[in-house]
């Protein structure tokens, strides 16, 4: 599946404040682990059945004090297409079509 193997190739960036120790990677798994977000793999999952096409990055975002992911991928008609997912409840916030 092409979902999977771009999402072991992905790189989850955050860009939320942090303290001074912590790395990206330890900041979503501890948003993950408290409950405030989804999986990314479910925000994928959720994603290829409404988007199909190929992933090329994965995000997440503090976006006003919401956590969001950014999906970008390269849907099959060939435009890129950008996907904002709420990430605490998976809602759809927005997609941006080039």
């Amino acid at each position: 599946m092409i979902w999977k193997t771009a999402f072991l190739a992905t790189v989850l960036a955050l860009s939320f404040p942090a303290r001074a120790d912590e790395a990206d990677h330890d900041r979503a798994r501890r948003a993950l682990e408290e409950g405030r977000i989804l999986p990314l793999g479910q925000i994928l999952a959720r994603a290829e059945a409404a988007y199909p096409g190929q992933l090329i990055e994965a995000e997440l975002e503090d976006e006003h004090g919401r956590l969001v992911y950014e999906l970008k991928l390269l849907a099959k008609d060939g435009r890129l297409l950008k996907l904002y997912y709420d990430a605490a409840s998976g809602e759809v916030l927005k997609v941006r079509r080039k």
